[in-house]
């Protein structure tokens, strides 16, 4: 029996799908972890074929080579170097099981399976995974170790099984995504398991992107007394070692070691995680950079910023594309914006290509009055020719549109709405003005954006406008912004009723107005490019409603 225990924990950021470069991952963190002196590597929930795979795991030829690559790895155990607590999905007596398997000594030694699949927001597990038997400890060198794999940490019963089958300590594989708040949600959940079965516990999560979700690590270690022993910082790829020894009562605790402050909660780790959705929407699709439209509005710039401290200004190809509702004022904002973040930046005026639409279609349109058709020529025309540059030269159109337009179909359709991510997607118009400010002030650790002042002041400060027509601004058909936000956040994250909004001090008919604009903006949504998951509830995964609907609340 032995007393000592070093176990690496190796927070990463695999790719789905990939099971050949997740096991070059896997390989170079379990080098470290050997040079580290651990006994044993842990990684995040399905790390071999990375998390969520979704209907991935549907194909056989899937998981055959998700089964070849753990006996890959399994060989290479014969060493001696560290065993592996590695995951992945796996067929047993024809179920489907979310899988973590610990590899030593040249074999597979033990399997454990999930539990709890969850099947709420984001997550639709039991579409894919069979729930797995109560599991016991795994017998690793003399230490039972129970294996909970993230949703089962969240409840008692595995916790309790594993306790009275005479578990000494948990390794938890995550694969938990950001939301504001979620970090603190983990913890207790965590310490709530301490609590009742008396167990030290180490956490171990992925971070990076992975379309709409973001993981942000932030993996710790807590101790039997619930105390936090290690924490692994946020937002970055880290193997950390931690070291175990057991009592003099026969129970294990964990010495304590590095202690990384946590990302500020807030706008801080908003912005973190939309920089780190763009960025790894791009590099895994192997994408050579973006291109997006500057129009000298604040929700483009804002974009542009992000983009930059994502990838670099050298990957970044901005153009303005004016026409003659296009203020001075939007020209030179946009001027000033290219230059603060020394991106590549043309211009590229649409007034010929609009007049040529306008001409082909005047016999038809004869007798009519000009409308929002010919406003949106002018959206669709500058996304003919963002889409057009992407055909070209390769480069992933972002496009800019917040939650605010998403929400009521203030975008048009094959016009700004074009794009392959949207990283403010699932931003309020206020949230986009705090961050936008936020940036100016601050320079996140990490990005490759210049510091200080990235987006002209003039962007924040001036009213919005689309500018598709002569002085137009955004609150011509829309109520301010501040408003706006409260009704949707009502409607959206909340499902609240016409009513409850109304008792917050809001006109029924404003309400009511709202409510109509998003339940016809469905099908726009439907079609619009994904976007970095922030709220409690986002359009995609997490919100899914009919486009042919015909409720409205009429309390």
């Amino acid at each position: 029996m032995i007393d000592t225990l070093k176990i690496a924990l190796a927070q990463l950021n695999p790719v789905v799908g990939d099971i050949a470069g997740n096991i070059e991952k896997a390989r170079t963190a379990r080098k470290v972890a050997a040079e580290q002196g651990a006994d044993l590597i842990v990684f995040p929930e399905l790390f071999l074929v990375g998390y969520p795979p979704e209907d991935l795991v549907l194909k056989p030829a899937f998981l055959r080579a998700a089964e070849e690559a753990l006996d890959t790895l399994a060989a290479e155990t014969a060493d001696g170097g560290p065993a592996l607590l590695i995951g992945a999905p796996l067929m047993q007596e024809g179920k489907r099981l979310n899988a973590v398997v610990l590899l030593d000594e040249g074999k597979r030694v033990a399997t454990r399976y999930k539990v709890f699949l969850p099947n709420y927001g984001v997550f639709d597990e039991p579409r894919v995974f069979d729930s797995g038997p109560l599991p016991g400890p795994i017998n690793f060198r003399g230490v039972r170790i129970g294996v909970p794999i993230c949703e089962d940490i969240w409840s008692s019963d595995v916790i309790e099984c594993l306790e009275e089958s005479g578990a000494e300590m948990l390794l938890v594989p995550n694969g938990s995504p950001f939301a504001l708040g979620k970090f603190d949600v983990r913890v207790q959940h965590c310490v709530a398991r301490i609590k009742e079965s008396g167990l030290p516990l180490a956490y171990v999560n992925q971070i990076g992107g992975q379309d709409e979700l973001v993981f942000d690590g932030g993996s710790f270690v807590l101790n039997a007394n619930a105390e936090l022993a290690v924490q692994m910082p946020a937002w970055r790829e880290e193997i950390t070692l931690t070291r175990w020894a057991r009592g003099s009562d026969g129970t294990w605790s964990c010495e304590r070691g590095v202690q990384h402050a946590l990302v500020e909660e807030g706008l801080a780790s908003i912005y973190q995680a939309v920089t780190l959705g763009l960025r790894d929407y791009v590099e895994k699709n192997r994408f050579p950079g973006i291109v997006l439209g500057l129009s000298g509005g604040i929700d483009s710039a804002l974009c542009a910023a992000i983009a930059v401290d994502a990838l670099g200004p050298e990957r970044v190809h901005c153009i303005m594309l004016p026409y003659k509702y296009t203020s001075a004022d939007s020209l030179t904002d946009a001027d000033e914006c290219a230059e603060l973040l020394g991106v590549k930046y043309e211009t590229i005026p649409i007034q010929k290509p609009v007049e040529g639409f306008l001409e082909t279609l005047g016999d038809m349109f004869a007798g009519t009055e000009a409308d929002t058709t010919e406003e949106n020529i002018q959206s669709r025309t500058r996304g003919v020719i963002l889409m057009a540059v992407s055909n070209k030269f390769g480069s992933m159109v972002v496009t800019t549109g917040n939650k605010s337009e998403v929400s009521i179909g203030y975008a048009t359709l094959y016009g700004d709405m074009n794009g392959g991510f949207n990283p403010i997607k699932d931003l309020y118009k206020m949230q986009v003005f705090a961050l936008s400010q936020w940036r100016n002030e601050n320079h996140p650790t990490g990005v490759k954006g210049p510091a200080g002042e990235v987006i002209p002041t003039n962007i924040i400060t001036k009213p919005p406008s689309a500018e598709l027509r002569e002085d137009q601004t955004d609150q011509d058909n829309l109520p301010p912004y501040e408003v706006l936000d409260d009704i949707l956040e009502c409607l959206v994250e909340k499902e609240m009723a016409v009513s409850e909004i109304v008792a917050r001090g809001h006109e029924e008919e404003v309400v009511r107005r709202i409510q109509h604009l998003l339940y016809i903006a469905e099908y726009k949504r439907r079609q619009a490019a994904p976007g970095v998951k922030i709220g409690e509830r986002n359009f995609g995964r997490d919100r899914r409603y009919p486009i042919t609907n015909g409720f409205r609340d009429v309390t």
